[in-house]
């Protein structure tokens, strides 16, 4: 089976986490001390994906529960599902990161990373075909931004031929916990571009103003993860999962009716670069949904906001002696503010680019190596 191991580090990841096993175990009719009472045979198809069968037919999630301090953790030990993990799996400092991403990364974080990457080991030996990695973390306060960064490449090092997947919750002005966030998100994103396959970036401020409803609100700015508009960025490629009884056909159909009346907002460079998935088991108490990802250019307003108030800050040194204190150098500031500048010009170049020039691009290769 493709196993996943899911990790969690930091407050946000193991509040986000703790639902996530919360509506899983749900959806696979497995109780909170791990039993199944389920009511459908395929509520057991591919459970092994996200659970090991344990002695006594209990299902225990694959997951790692990280945090540099015991407060979260006893929340989530006490929480609704909190029995149902594994306990050797909580792994915690007693310190916390103070919001300071140097602490996770490279002093506090350090500390704690080889008792993790042990857990870490037993679940990835326990597997049969492990598929990869997925982390739920955030990255702006100090524990999910600099020691899931430090793990994500431990890892990475370890795994390098699994998939890495993150989520993380990106800061944002309107809903901001601590005056760092800009600092802790460069140097994390600096990490991630380096280190993930993919990167979901969900964001506070757009999770607040969420609404459901299906396909045609896909594709609408309203119910975006990140405070981003997409009219103002074009597709790269596209993924859009339904889930409930529909016809495949049906689905094709609506799926290439937005994919017309939205034309301007794909890149036409990339032929076919709409999937679509349709599973028939639906979420729990509803009878349809629809999950839309998509790599989309408009993502750089997004890093554009977090580097102006980066810059804004390391122009003028603030707060800097805590990363510093650290053992950190300035270099490395300097070095994570030009990759996000990269990373925000490169979205730009494949924004304006045009079928034409794709081909002027592969000339242009052909001709270097020649």
């Amino acid at each position: 089976m493709r196993e996943i191991v899911h990790l969690q580090a930091g407050q946000c990841g193991n509040q986000i986490g703790a639902k996530f096993w919360e509506v899983i175990s749900d959806e696979h009719g497995i109780d909170p001390t791990g039993t199944y009472h389920g009511d459908s045979d395929l509520q057991l198809e591919r459970i092994n994906v996200y659970y090991n069968e344990a002695t006594g037919g209990k299902y225990v999630p694959r997951a790692v529960l990280v945090d540099l301090e015991p407060g979260t953790m006893d929340s989530v030990r006490s929480g609704p599902f909190g029995q149902i993990f594994r306990p050797d799996n909580f792994v915690f400092g007693q310190s916390g990161a103070g919001n300071n991403w140097a602490k996770g990364h490279y002093t506090e974080g350090a500390e704690l990373v080889d008792s993790v990457l042990d857990v870490v080991r037993k679940e990835a030996e326990s597997c049969d075909c492990l598929q990869g990695f997925q982390l739920t973390h955030s990255l702006g306060g100090g524990t999910g931004s600099g020691m899931g960064t430090l793990l994500i490449s431990k890892i990475r090092e370890e795994y390098p031929d699994r998939i890495m997947n993150t989520f993380s919750v990106v800061p944002s002005p309107k809903v901001s916990d601590t005056v760092v966030e800009p600092y802790n998100a460069t140097l994390s994103v600096h990490q991630l571009v380096e280190n993930t396959d993919e990167t979901y970036c969900i964001d506070n401020e757009a999770l607040y103003d969420i609404f459901p409803e299906l396909t045609q609100q896909m594709f609408d700015a309203k119910n975006m993860m990140a405070a981003c508009d997409p009219r103002h960025g074009r597709y790269l490629t596209v993924a859009a999962v339904f889930r409930g009884r529909m016809s495949m056909k049906e689905v094709d159909e609506q799926m290439l009716n937005v994919q017309n009346k939205n034309s301007s907002y794909f890149v036409e460079w990339i032929p076919n670069n709409v999937k679509t998935a349709v599973c028939d088991i639906p979420p729990r108490g509803l009878k349809m949904s629809a999950t839309f990802i998509g790599n989309s250019t408009a993502i750089q307003e997004l890093f554009k906001r977090i580097s102006e108030q980066f810059t804004a800050m390391f122009r003028r040194k603030a707060f800097l002696h805590w990363y510093t204190g650290e053992g950190m150098d300035e270099m490395e500031f300097t070095e994570a503010e030009s990759n996000m500048n990269d990373l925000v010009s490169e979205y730009q170049q494949y924004q304006d680019a045009t079928a034409e020039e794709e081909g002027e691009f592969e000339e242009e290769a052909e001709e270097e190596v020649a």
